[in-house]
């Protein structure tokens, strides 16, 4: 059993990567994961200021609530980041994030696993992998972390559709228990 923490990005009411990501964590805690939910939803998440100190301390000196998703992804065994795709990348918060996981980097990090599960009104095949080339840039950072697959869910629009979409939740289900 592995500790997963899945971390949802869009800060739209109702969103598709909510919905989706509801079905994701039902089947990773049916595969026996014991899993958390952090959304950014009404979270303040400041832009990184570059400044490194936080590669001696391990600590980010803007005081927000980065600082604590960062505590969780550190202790977690695997990383699901949830994100719509905005202009064929990964939504800014979810960016924004992973500036300010800077910290974790010199850390003793437990992660070992990172994936995605991404949505958009497009449904091409191309459309996540700009989304998916950024997360693994981040990945590539952390040596004892892989980036090991992504589940992209296209052709879903509107607020809550999702919801309706049987084919997106028992795929984001699959994933889930899918999960290592």
């Amino acid at each position: 059993m592995s500790k997963v923490l899945v971390i949802t990005t869009s800060l739209r009411a109702k969103s598709n990567s909510d919905v989706l990501a509801d079905n994701l964590i039902q089947g990773a805690k049916d595969a026996g994961h014991d899993v958390e939910l952090v959304s950014l939803k009404g979270k303040e998440l400041r832009f990184c200021i570059g400044c490194l100190s936080c590669q001696k301390t391990q600590k980010c000196v803007l005081n927000d609530d980065a600082v604590e998703i960062a505590k969780k992804v550190k202790n977690a065994d695997a990383l699901v980041f949830v994100t719509p795709i905005y202009y064929y990348e990964m939504c800014g918060q979810m960016k924004t994030l992973l500036d300010r996981l800077n910290p974790l980097y010199p850390s003793d990090y437990k992660f070992r696993k990172v994936y995605m599960l991404s949505v958009a009104a497009e449904d091409e095949d191309e459309v996540p992998e700009k989304a998916v080339s950024g997360l693994q840039g981040w990945v590539d950072c952390f040596e004892k972390a892989e980036f090991v697959g992504s589940l992209f869910c296209g052709g879903i629009t509107d607020a809550g559709e999702a919801a309706d979409t049987q084919d997106a939740q028992t795929r984001a289900y699959a994933f889930g228990k899918n999960i290592e």
